[in-house]
């Protein structure tokens, strides 16, 4: 479905990280490749892998969140070959082949200097603010499972910023609390989102308001 709303020559992005295993569930402690089964799903519905970026996260916060033995200073004393690294976060993106029908060209030397190309090329991204998301705590229920991973809104500018135009329609099948919606509004981009849970649906709804009331302020502003 994703590829039949596709714009030709237009892309699809995903934000993910691998996930760790643990012996109550799967017997054993280690990595899942969930990043590369969601590339392999992609391309098995007829999608060109075009680009990926590795995100830094600390690993300290990692630690402190889910507690992994790989993790533990103590561990690596205790037995570093149980050691490993953190896991970071992965935005994958992929081009439904064809004729681009609208080319994204909009950028300058003015509007977008050498310097931040060069950081945005780059295929780590090391100054993402792990901290910078929309807040879900109105959002979140008892029976939650937590988020695999939330997703900075810097994540959000640098992509929508990258491969769209202005006025350009961004689309999330799985809005959750609006945050490509908010960023997408803020930066003069239409927005359309999906959402099953009427909690994180109601939470999205508060949120893009409140970006289109602020992106109407700055309009104003400018005229």
């Amino acid at each position: 479905e994703l590829k039949r709303i596709t714009i030709p020559g237009r892309l699809v992005s995903f934000h993910c990280m691998n996930l760790s295993t643990t012996i109550n569930h799967d017997g054993f402690i280690g990595i899942r490749d969930f990043r590369g089964d969601l590339i392999r799903l992609f391309q098995k519905e007829g999608f060109i892998y075009h680009s990926e970026v590795c995100i830094w996260k600390d690993p300290v916060i990692e630690m402190q969140r889910t507690k992994s033995h790989g993790l533990l200073y103590k561990q690596l004393r205790k037995d570093s070959s149980y050691s490993r690294q953190g896991l970071p976060d992965y935005l994958v993106l992929f081009r439904k082949w064809g004729e681009d029908v609208e080319p994204v060209n909009w950028k300058t030397h003015d509007n977008y200097e050498l310097p931040k190309w060069q950081e945005v090329a780059s295929p780590v991204w090391t100054t993402i603010q792990q901290t910078n998301v929309l807040n879900k705590k109105y959002a979140r229920d008892n029976q939650d499972e937590k988020h695999i991973c939330p997703l900075q809104l810097d994540v959000i500018e640098r992509a929508v910023d990258l491969w769209t135009n202005p006025g350009d329609m961004v689309f999330s099948p799985f809005m959750g609390i609006g945050s490509e919606g908010y960023q997408a509004l803020l930066m003069d981009r239409k927005f359309t989102g999906i959402e099953l849970k009427p909690s994180y649906f109601n939470e999205a709804v508060k949120n893009i308001k409140y970006a289109d009331e602020h992106a109407k302020s700055q309009i104003n502003i400018f005229d």
